[in-house]
């Protein structure tokens, strides 16, 4: 059955359904809000990029007062006469008059201080704080703000230094020495929110002013985020960076004219609350539209449901074969589902009783066909048994004369077995096809050596010796009866169709064993080969039918082989060109030492009881014993030999199956019951699986079919 798909309720489908209709609306108003968004964010980081800017200019404003004141200093007619105590003087007075300044100091174009406002004129000449500002401010002879530095005692101040020329062509540098705390007011007179952090860096990247930590972070490096900002942004740029204190902020950041730089952070989260906002608003608005859809879903799939459930009971009323009702309905659709499964009912009914009549027919015909099979195999199975019955006598016969060494039978002897040996097979061949077509066949596997095999069933077919080519051992795994039963089917076969000769050949190829039996007689076409192993086929033949057989062997060759996972195949280069057979085999593993079993050689003379109710049989088959050597005595019923054995007990038994009074397993188990370790031997027409399981069972030691061989008497009787 395949697997069932996952199923979705009307209601669900139809909020699906809207859910759907709604999605692009909601695609374009998630788009749209955020291009408002984007266009907020960049309007809020212009405005933000636009206040570094004003705040840059106030920085400007700042030291531009102080170049202002240091200008306006330096053109004082005290400078401009070249009296520099009086103009220390001058600027001590300026210095004290303005709050921020520390210091004014004056310096010569070679760098040299001349004096400095926090000591005596002509008190010695002192270090010179950031020397760097100076230089630049001697070399461009222009106002320079410089770098914040912390005196001796961690005071934090900056220079600003103008050049100044008096009436003498002398020119100068006059610096004055500020606190921080003049751009800190800068900062504090900007309306930014409290969260937000403001720093001014004089020209090498230093904190001069910041609104938060401002005692502690003069002279230090701002953020390494903000200082990667201001390096690659030139000169002004908006970015994401961290404050110090660990923030999240967008940073914009300005440099104004003197090479010092702002900056501007203000919190992430904070730059874009309207956006965020709408998308809330939308957010909610689309789960109330579609909460509104669930609704109306609801009526109207309770109204549909409500029919979809009587057709469903409905269908199913039709699939139990009861009486099929509907509710009616007002949707179209529905009504005609409705007609539809009233005319399925109707013609159901119809389908029911026809079906009815076929099926009582149909166990009629399954039961004649059973019985049919039993007594077809009732009748094989007695089939067998009869013609192998009159076999058993002539073949003891047979062995017999051959035992006698009478030479001038010796002809129609051989002409006789080989009769014998053909009639044998066409009946193990009939009662096989049988066994294979109801799926019976079965072989036992175990380490065979195929090249002894092989050997012996050449060396024993009857008629004109195959040529045989094999090595001295080829280990397969294998059931020797069936593979010996497969290489003579083959050579009956060529001998059948054959002209001269037989070759037999056996080698290794790739893994797999490959047996190959070879004539040079009528051969075949290619539209025979493709039937050649099909059951009951034969080759065209004369109305003499010289070659016989039924067409059973090559086909039951095929099963065999399957059954050892192999394969057959048969080839010829057309007819009256021979005919090659190739049966290949997978290689196996040689038996262990001592796993082969070995026949024990019978005892010079044995008591022999042999129960038969066939008198031609038992009178050949007695003779043949007597002249092997045994005591023979023999028996027609069961209670004859219950008798005989009560008198005496036998070292072997030998017991056929069909005896008039009881059956064969019924004698053995009485047998037994009087003389347990007596061995048993079944001698029997009926040779199929059945019949040796059943035998085995009833405590046989062996299950022997008639006719049986010289060699396999004197195998049953070796003693248990």
């Amino acid at each position: 059955m395949p697997r069932q798909a996952s199923t979705v309720s009307l209601r669900r489908l139809l909020v699906l359904l809207t859910a759907l209709g709604l999605l692009p609306l909601a695609l374009l108003g998630v788009w749209g809000l955020h291009l408002v968004g984007d266009y907020q964010q960049r309007e809020q980081e212009r405005s933000l990029l636009d206040l570094a800017r004003a705040l840059s200019s106030a920085v400007d404003a700042e030291l531009d007062a102080s170049v202002g004141t240091l200008t306006a200093m330096g053109r004082t007619p005290v400078l401009a006469g070249g009296d520099l105590r009086g103009f220390h003087a001058f600027a001590s007075a300026q210095v004290a008059a303005q709050p921020e300044w520390l210091a004014v100091f004056l310096s010569d174009t070679g760098g040299a201080i001349l004096f400095r406002t926090t000591a005596p004129y002509g008190a010695p000449d002192g270090p010179v704080a950031d020397p760097a500002s100076l230089r630049r401010a001697i070399e461009l002879h222009q106002p320079v703000a410089g770098s914040v530095v912390r005196g001796k005692g961690g005071r934090a101040a900056f220079p600003v230094r103008v050049p100044v020329e008096n009436s003498l062509g002398r020119d100068y540098i006059l610096s004055a020495v500020i606190k921080p705390d003049r751009m800190l007011r800068v900062i504090e007179r900007q309306k930014v929110p409290a969260s937000s952090v403001l720093a001014i860096m004089d020209v090498g990247g230093a904190i001069v002013a910041r609104s938060k930590g401002q005692p502690q972070l003069v002279g230090s490096p701002p953020s390494p985020s903000l200082v990667k900002l201001m390096r690659e942004g030139g000169a002004e740029a908006v970015g994401r960076t961290t404050t110090l204190e660990g923030e999240s902020v967008t940073t914009a950041f300005a440099r104004s004219r003197y090479g010092w730089s702002v900056a501007i952070g203000v919190a992430t989260a904070a730059l874009a609350p309207a956006s965020l906002q709408g998308l809330t608003f939308y957010a909610a608005g689309l789960a109330a539209s579609l909460l509104a859809c669930l609704l109306i879903a609801s009526l109207l799939s309770h109204r549909i449901v409500r029919t979809f459930l009587s057709l469903q009971q409905g269908t199913a009323a039709l699939g139990a074969g009861e009486k099929v009702e509907v509710a009616p309905s007002r949707i179209g659709e529905i009504v005609q589902m409705q007609e539809a499964l009233l005319a399925a009912a109707a013609r159901r009914e119809a389908h029911e009783a026809e079906r009815s009549r076929l099926l009582a027919s149909l166990e009629t015909a399954l039961g004649d066909s059973r019985a049919a099979g039993r007594v077809k195999d009732e009748f094989l199975a007695m089939l067998g048994h009869e013609l192998r019955n009159p076999l058993s006598p002539i073949v003891a016969s047979l062995d017999l004369m051959d035992m006698r060494g009478e030479a001038g039978s010796q002809r129609e002897r051989t002409i006789m077995r080989r009769q014998v040996n053909h009639l044998r097979r066409l009946v193990d061949d009939l009662l096989d096809v049988s066994r294979i077509a109801s799926g019976k066949l079965q072989v036992e596997l175990k380490p065979l050596n195929l090249a002894e095999l092989v050997r012996h069933a050449v060396a024993a077919f009857p008629g004109r010796q195959p040529e045989l080519v094999a090595p001295g051992s080829l280990w397969v795994h294998g059931d020797e009866a069936r593979l010996a039963q497969v290489l003579n089917n083959l050579l009956s076969n060529a001998a059948r169709f054959g002209r001269d000769s037989t070759r037999v050949s056996l080698d290794a190829r790739d893994g797999m064993a490959r047996l190959a039996v070879c004539d040079d007689g009528a051969g075949m076409s290619v539209a025979m080969l493709e039937r050649i192993f099909e059951p009951f086929f034969q080759a065209p033949q004369p109305l003499a039918r010289n070659t016989g057989g039924l067409g059973l062997g090559l086909a039951i060759v095929r099963r065999i082989v399957e059954l050892h996972g192999g394969t057959v195949k048969a080839f010829s280069e057309g007819e009256g060109k021979g005919s090659r057979f190739e049966v290949w085999l997978p290689l196996g593993e040689a038996a262990q030492s001592g796993q082969e079993a070995t026949v024990e050689a019978a005892p010079a003379r044995l008591d022999v009881l042999l129960v038969d109710d066939n008198y031609d049989a038992v009178v050949a088959t007695a003779a043949l014993l007597e002249n092997m050597g045994h005591t023979v005595r023999v028996a027609a019923t069961g209670e004859e030999a219950i008798q005989e054995a009560a008198r005496q007990a036998p070292d072997v038994a030998i017991l056929d199956i069909g005896l008039p009074d009881m059956d064969g397993y019924a004698l053995a188990r009485r047998l037994l019951d009087k003389e347990p370790g007596l061995k048993l031997v079944a001698l029997s027409g009926y040779g199929q699986q059945s019949d040796v399981a059943q035998a085995m069972a009833a405590g046989f030691s062996l299950h022997l079919t008639k006719p049986a061989s010289l060699e396999e008497l004197r195998r049953a009787l070796v003693p248990a």
